[in-house]
C-alpha cells in the first residue's frame, strides 16, 4: 500500500484549479482567475492596497474574511504571503479574482497560527478596492 505524499494530496485542488475556465497557471504554481474585471490601475509589490477577502481551504471550508468582519483590510503588498504579493499585483483597481495557491508561496511547511496546517494548498477570493496614495 502506497500513502499520498502532502505534497501529492495539495496537487489536486491546484489541478482542478488550473482546470477551470479562464485560469492562467504562473511559473511559481499560482493559478490566477479573474472573476470580475477590473478598470483602475494594477499596484506594484511596494504599494499599499486596500481588499477584501475571503480565504478557504480547496473543500470550501473558509478559515478568514474580511467580509464576515464588516471592513476590508489595508496592508502593503510585499509584506503578504507570495501568492497575494504576485496576484494581487494581476488585478486591476474594482476588480476581483480567485487565487489559488500551493504551500511554497503560501505558509509553506510552518503553517500559520494554529489554523493553516503545514503544505496547505489554500484558495482565496480577493476584491481590490484601493491602492493608497503615495
Amino acid at each position: 500500500m502506497t500513502l499520498a505524499s502532502p505534497a501529492h494530496a495539495q496537487d489536486e485542488p491546484l489541478k482542478a484549479a488550473a482546470a477551470e475556465a479562464g485560469a492562467t497557471v504562473t511559473a511559481s504554481g499560482l493559478v490566477y482567475r479573474v472573476l470580475t474585471e477590473g478598470s483602475g490601475p494594477s499596484p506594484q509589490a511596494t504599494d499599499t492596497v486596500r481588499v477584501h477577502y475571503r480565504g478557504m481551504f480547496p473543500g470550501g471550508k473558509e478559515f478568514d474574511s474580511s467580509y464576515s468582519r464588516g471592513q476590508p483590510t489595508e496592508f502593503p503588498l510585499n509584506r503578504v504571503i507570495a501568492c497575494w504579493t504576485e496576484g494581487v499585483q494581476r488585478m486591476k483597481v474594482g476588480g476581483k479574482a480567485k487565487l489559488t495557491c500551493p504551500a511554497a508561496i503560501a505558509y509553506g511547511a510552518r503553517g500559520a497560527g494554529g489554523v493553516i496546517p503545514p503544505h496547505a494548498t489554500l484558495q482565496f477570493e480577493v476584491e481590490l478596492l484601493g491602492i493608497a496614495a503615495k
